[in-house]
Parts: structure tokens; sequence; C-alpha cells
């Protein structure tokens, strides 16, 4: 997945916090960056003068620049009309159409630069239309909206559904995760693409939206910490179609960490309670698997268990609970799913591969 963060010039911040931001996110491996070139609130003479070091910036460490513009951004760079040569010429490498551009002034651009459509918005009879009006759509990718507004944020059913579509037409999508640590103005809210993600960390919302099947995880906001880039540029190192889970070991044994740090593949044929897995019991093979220093208790959605000795040929097999059961003296409680990672359980489908993550 690929990874991106926003800058806001003449919103807030410094030019010299600009151009740090950039180099950190650089040198995380982060390789996009979305700004906006049409914010009411901006200071437009702060914007002409920082914009054209940030750019200069962006292309020297290879970013795609993904500028949001209006038939507005012509004033606020000096021009009498935006045309896709200009924009080029000043280092951005994809310009993000919205309100403001007809359907042939949008076919235009992808003839020239890419192009990015909003992935919340886009109607099928649009695609249509520009394909008639002979548009690139090699040049063509979408990005869903960000909302500043408590409330506002899209739904995960409307998010998933469009989405679906957008890539079934063969485009890439991508989508904003708020920042915890430097929210943007004016409300300071956080700016997700998901209500759900308003008040989550970076991490667990990047994941997320990988395992939604999202091409790009952008902050929204524009002062992310540290922390929040290599969290985010994490997730985008993480290989494709597997979800990541937190979890906290219950065992001390060496054998059982090694053993948990596998990538598994959820088995085709799913239980009623339990997310089983392919590859565990050949892992197993050879050793020999008893309960020690585990809780003993009943299980529990999240629980992480291995199948002891006592389970004779399901030995060494290894599941995660997505129900609550009765103890089982045959299986040992190895570790768990962090209380608020437990909802990725949900993309664990079968054939679909997970690895887990430990922490403290």
């Amino acid at each position: 997945m690929k990874t991106g963060i926003s800058l806001y010039p003449g919103l807030h911040g410094t030019a010299e916090e600009h151009l740090a931001l950039l180099e950190k996110a650089a040198d995380a491996g982060i390789s996009r960056v979305f700004t906006s070139l049409h914010i009411p609130e901006a200071d437009t003479a702060a914007l002409r003068r920082e914009l054209r070091a940030l750019l200069q910036t962006a292309r020297r460490r290879g970013l795609d620049v993904v500028a949001d513009v209006s038939p507005q951004t012509a004033a606020i760079l000096g021009a009498d009309s935006l045309q896709p040569q200009q924009l080029r010429e000043l280092g951005i490498t994809t310009a993000r159409l919205d309100y403001g551009f007809d359907v042939r002034k949008t076919a235009l651009f992808s003839r020239i630069m890419s192009i990015q459509l909003n992935a919340s918005t886009v109607q099928p009879e649009y695609l249509d239309a520009l394909r008639d009006a002979g548009a690139d759509f090699s040049r063509i990718d979408c990005l869903h909206n960000f909302y500043p507004r408590p409330h506002t944020g899209l739904s995960e059913a409307f998010f998933t559904a469009q989405t679906a579509w957008l890539q079934r037409e063969g485009l890439s999508v991508g989508a904003f995760i708020p920042s915890q640590h430097g929210r943007r103005g004016p409300l300071f809210e956080g700016l997700p693409t998901l209500e759900d993600h308003r008040r989550l960390d970076v991490s667990l919302t990047a994941r997320h939206l990988a395992a939604l099947g999202v091409q790009s995880a952008f902050i929204g906001d524009g002062q992310p910490s540290d922390a929040e880039l290599e969290a985010l540029a994490a997730a985008g190192r993480e290989e494709k179609g597997v979800v990541v889970l937190k979890a906290r070991l219950c065992s001390r044994e060496p054998w059982v960490r090694d053993f948990l740090s596998y990538t598994f593949t959820s088995r085709l044929d799913p239980s009623r309670d339990m997310i089983r897995t392919q590859e565990s019991r050949s892992h197993a093979s050879g050793s020999i698997v008893r309960d020690e220093a585990c809780p003993r208790r009943g299980l529990r959605r999240g629980d992480v268990t291995i199948d002891t000795d006592m389970y004779l040929r399901y030995r060494g097999e290894m599941a995660i609970m997505t129900a609550d059961a009765e103890e089982d003296d045959k299986t040992m409680i190895a570790a768990q799913i962090l209380p608020e990672e437990r909802f990725l359980l949900n993309y664990i489908t079968p054939g679909r591969r997970f690895r887990l993550e430990f922490v403290r």
C-alpha cells in the first residue's frame, strides 16, 4: 500500500516545519504528498511563498505530489487560467479535480498529466462520459474525501461498496486517516475519510485501510508526529493482502513467540467459533506442545490458542477465537488480540493471510 502525508502551506506551520516534515516522510519511505490549493482559510501570500520550495523538495525526493485544485486555484497561483502544463512545471505530479471541471477539461488534463477523481462522489455515468471524451485512464486514480466535522465521515458500508466498484473499473483508490497529534484547523477534529477512524491511532487506521484493500493511505492532518509517520510507513511496508493484528503474549515460553510469528492463512472452510489456520500443524511438526504458564479460564473472542499434545492429531493447531467458549484443558491460551484490534478479525476471511505483531 502506498502511503502519503498532507501539507497545507499558508494555513498552519512554518515553511521550515513543512520542509522538515517532507524530508522525514521521504526518509521513512512515504512516497506521496497531498496538498490543497483552494482552502478558503489559507493565507494566499504565504502559500505562494512556500509552495515552490516545497514542490522542489518533493521533486528532489521523488515524491508524488497530489494537489487538490479548483478553478479558483489559477488566481491563487497568479495565473489567468489553470493549465496542466503549468501545474507540471511547478512540480505537481497529480491534479485532484473535483468541483468546477467539466468532463471535457478533465479528459484533457488526463492526456497531459496524472489526475485524481473524488472517490467519494464519482458516479458510473461520469466515468462513461470520461471514456467518451477520450480520457487516458492509465493516468487516473481516485482518492476519497476527508471530513473535518465530527459525524460527517463515511460509513464503512458505503466506503467499501464505492471502493470495490472503482477497483472493478480498474482504478486505484486511496483514503485519508487522521492524526491524533497535530490536527488541522479550523475545527481540529481530525481529517478522516471513515467516521470510525476519527479517534483511532494511525497504525490501526492504516492497517484497517489495508485490510479493506485500499491502495493508498494519507494522513489528512498536516502535523503528524514522528511516531505516526513511522506507523504509517510500517503499514505501507506490509505484504499486500495480509491482515496485521497487534496482540499480547500470555506465555513466556520462547517457542510460543517464535511459533506465532509466522504469517498464517485462514482455512477455506471457516469455523463458526474460531479462525483456523492452514499451516500451523505443519509448523509444529516434531515439537512437543504443552500448556505451560498460560491462563486457565473460559475462552474469549480474541484469544489466540494452540492445541496441545492432548488434542492428538490436532496438536500444534493455532486458532483465534471469534466467539466465547467454555474452558478447554486440551488447548493453551498463548496470546490475546488487543481489544481495540479485535474488529480486524472480521477481515480474516477464508483464504486470507494474517500475522500477529506483539506488544508489551
